[in-house]
């Protein structure tokens, strides 16, 4: 009884609190609770959209024609990127069963998705090594939604390149070309193309981020860069201002296995190692390579363990020799440098008898040389010229 008295109460309390409510109201504007208890339907909402933007495109100059500028930069790079689909066979895991003995799983499918870019109007193609690897099957989409079976020319697994042909007679795809990446500085705007997620081309904008400052032929260079990178873009161009290939994406950092947010560190393989490896399977193809697994190690493994000054040093004109050289700023001990009797401040000018443009290029002539292979350096060492023999060894990255 008790209890019964309590809700009474209660209703009474709340008829009461809405009638007063409802007297409070009365010529308020508005939709309230008790216009929804006697089914009245809402009026309409007044939207009363802004009649014109908070700044006009005159007040902004500089910004509305740098927005204009990026836009027509990214129309002009986008149709060269194309979208690289791959299928790889997985073969099914073998199972005891009690009835059937020795059973066999089917053969999965299993689908891969990457980038590439167009580098010549035959339709030669750039990208990653890792997404062509061990593949069944390959198929090229264009900007424009056609498909293409693909040739596989060859690849460079050390430098993570591939170069892949387009199954076509056409003589007129829209290609990219390389930029001189020795010349990438930091802090300069660059921008990440490719076909992230599977969707249509997409573009993000951002700068190169860092160089590497120790130049050595032990391991290979990257450009670092704050653009974003997403899944997919693997093996897609990162270009320069002037719609130039920079660098080909390939990597990102996402910290430790807890960490799972963008770290704003991207990596792109430097042009001028992916026109090297480009180079060199065509010149092998040329030489009458078959197939690509005669070309797939274009780069080599030579090795002599030297770290260089990314800065070439001016040579003077009297010394009859290249007008630029590298200057060595560490051996790595029991390396073959050091059994050739190279040392820390000797000055390279020629590899072979060949002049190079930088300290880069020296490294990757290096790196091209197959091991075991006797060259010659000119070196200028205590104001005095002369010679260095030394036999190149395998560098340690690249060492089974």
């Amino acid at each position: 009884m008790e209890n019964l008295r309590r809700l009474l109460f209660a209703i009474f309390v709340f008829v009461l609190a809405a009638l007063l409510f409802s007297w409070w109201r009365q010529g308020s504007e508005g939709y309230g609770l008790m216009n929804l208890l006697r089914g009245e339907k809402p009026g309409p909402a007044a939207l009363t959209p802004p009649d014109k933007p908070k700044l006009a495109l005159d007040e902004l100059p500089l910004m509305s024609r740098l927005n204009d500028e990026f836009a027509k930069l990214s129309a002009a790079v986008l149709p060269s990127v194309v979208s690289v689909t791959t299928k790889t066979v997985r073969p099914g895991q073998m199972s005891w069963h009690p009835f059937y003995g020795l059973v066999g799983e089917r053969a999965q499918i299993v689908p891969g998705l990457g980038s590439g870019v167009i580098v010549s109007k035959e339709g030669h193609v750039v990208t990653n090594y890792h997404v062509i690897e061990g593949v069944a099957e390959v198929q090229i989409t264009t900007n424009d939604n056609k498909k293409y079976p693909v040739l596989i020319l060859g690849a460079s697994k050390d430098r993570d390149i591939a170069l892949l042909k387009i199954d076509s007679n056409r003589t007129d795809f829209p290609a990219l070309g390389f930029a001189n990446s020795d010349e990438a500085r930091v802090g300069q705007i660059v921008f990440a193309v490719g076909n992230p997620f599977g969707l249509s081309g997409t573009v993000t904008q951002g700068i190169i981020s860092a160089r590497d400052r120790h130049l050595s032929d032990s391991q290979f260079d990257y450009l670092q860069t704050d653009t974003v990178i997403n899944p997919g873009n693997s093996g897609g161009p990162l270009v320069n201002i002037r719609g130039e290939i920079i660098g080909i994406n390939v990597a990102i950092y996402r910290g430790d296995d807890t960490v799972r947010a963008w770290q704003g560190v991207g990596l792109a393989v430097p042009a001028n190692d992916a026109k090297m490896v480009v180079d060199g399977i065509q010149a092998k193809i040329r030489e009458g390579a078959k197939n690509a697994a005669t070309v797939s190690s274009t780069t080599g493994k030579g090795y002599l363990g030297l770290e260089v000054s990314s800065e070439p040093v001016e040579i003077d004109p009297v010394w009859g020799t290249s007008r630029r050289g590298a200057l060595v700023t560490d051996i790595s001990p029991r390396s073959p440098a050091a059994e050739a009797g190279l040392r820390p401040g000797d000055v390279v000018t020629k590899f072979q008898g060949m002049a190079f443009r930088s300290p880069g290029d020296l490294l990757q002539i290096i790196r091209t040389q197959p091991p075991g292979s006797e060259v010659k350096l000119e070196v200028i060492r205590s104001n005095k010229m002369g010679d260095i023999i030394a036999r190149l060894g395998t560098r340690p990255d690249a060492a089974p």
